[in-house]
């Protein structure tokens, strides 16, 4: 799986047994490896209220705003658990439909604003801080071309791609919510709001996927169920803004987001020989560095050779396949996660922002040809969204839908 900096979990609590909570550091640079400058100032304020609290009582952790030009579930330095639910809108009339949409997107914002404040309605949420829950809203390309909404030119359907063994059950939809806090518990309940709040506005019910990160030291890399650093070279907030919001204008604070279900031969893999593992990947799984460098973070030298003339980092290498070199320098901002639904499907929900979504259709098409990770992979599930710019506490998401 492409691997990139930035996707270190929130180090505001540790994902221990049940996941854990600490308060946010400011470690490593992970802000600005996340590409957004929000989360500073999200994390700014955080550190400015702990040091209000009392003198010797453990510190209070603030609500992350749920308000504001981007969605939070992007903006935020990604959090230990994730859950995502996809929803259909029934097909009747075009003017019906938008009107349902409107009401859908009401719901949803009333229902994740009222969640993520310091004063939860439902009771369940109450009583241990603030949830510190995030979450995204996006439109799928099919829903956005039936009721002609104003979204980017370049956003719409992925094709296919060799190799790929989809579930439809399991892929697309008209409606994509994704919702990330510190502890299952948040998120099931959160879910169990959103689901009811869509499907009273007339949503219907498509799909639903959990995950999770391990447990991971402030500023450091999570690994995935191979046992890779997963987050590695990230966009910084320059590059972020080029190659992962929107340009000017309406989609100036929207993105898209790739979602793949990846199923993964952990087994298989893990029986490789280190050395070879590590040549599949093109990293060292001890300390996450290129096989071209020395340190994680070192940019891999996808040209550097061997003195018999063969790359360092191998052709059918999978760091080498997903270079920025092979796309004019063009990045994508990734915060994905595990999962594990039973033995024989354990894998990576591959989650993917970007401003053009031909970029992971290029990269995927080179990976799909060549990659030496293909026998350990099965991409199962797949979803593309774009991800609406956020709302002022007075708005709703989605307004500029309309215009």
């Amino acid at each position: 799986m492409p691997t990139e900096q930035g996707n270190a979990q929130d180090p505001s609590r540790p994902a221990a047994t049940g996941f854990g909570r600490r308060r946010v550091l400011l470690a490593g640079g992970a802000v600005l490896a996340a590409g957004v400058g929000a989360a500073a100032d999200e994390l700014v304020r955080d550190d400015r209220a702990a040091g209000r609290a009392t003198a010797g009582a453990p510190p209070t952790e603030a609500a992350i705003p749920f308000h504001g030009a981007r969605q939070a579930g992007v903006t935020t330095p990604q959090q230990p658990a994730t859950h995502l639910l996809s929803f259909d809108l029934p097909k009747t009339s075009a003017a019906t439909d938008r009107k349902t949409l409107r009401s859908v997107f009401g719901a949803l914002t009333r229902t994740l604003a009222t969640a993520a404040s310091d004063a939860p309605r439902d009771p369940r949420l109450r009583g241990g801080g603030a949830t510190r829950l995030t979450s995204l809203v996006g439109v799928g390309p099919a829903l956005a071309a039936r009721l002609g909404l104003n979204v980017p030119a370049s956003f719409g359907e992925l094709p296919p791609f060799p190799g790929d063994r989809l579930d439809p059950r399991r892929s697309n939809g008209d409606l994509l919510v994704q919702l990330c806090a510190a502890d299952r518990w948040t998120l099931t309940i959160v879910a169990e709001l959103v689901g009811r709040a869509a499907h009273a506005a007339g949503a219907v019910p498509r799909w639903t996927q959990s995950g999770f990160l391990p447990h991971t030291a402030p500023g450091t890399t999570p690994r995935n169920l191979f046992g890779s650093k997963d987050g590695t070279a990230n966009p910084d907030h320059a590059a972020a803004e080029e190659w992962v919001w929107g340009p000017s204008g309406d989609h100036r604070n929207g993105t898209v987001l790739v979602y793949r279900r990846i199923r993964m031969d952990v087994t298989g893999f893990a029986a490789l020989p280190e050395g070879r593992r590590d040549q599949v990947v093109g990293r060292r799984a001890r300390d996450g560095a290129p096989l071209s460098g020395t340190t994680e973070h070192d940019e891999p030298d996808i040209y550097a050779k061997n003195p018999d003339g063969s790359y360092v980092i191998p052709a059918t290498a999978h760091v080498r396949l997903t270079s920025p070199r092979f796309d004019g320098g063009a990045r994508m901002l990734r915060r994905s996660y595990s999962y594990d639904d039973g033995p024989a499907d354990r894998g990576l929900l591959f989650c993917a922002f970007m401003r053009d979504p031909d970029r992971f259709t290029r990269v995927q098409n080179r990976l799909a040809a060549r990659d030496a990770l293909n026998p350990f992979l099965q991409h199962r599930a797949s979803a593309v969204a774009y991800v609406l710019p956020g709302t002022a506490p007075a708005g709703t998401l989605g307004e500029q839908l309309w215009t």
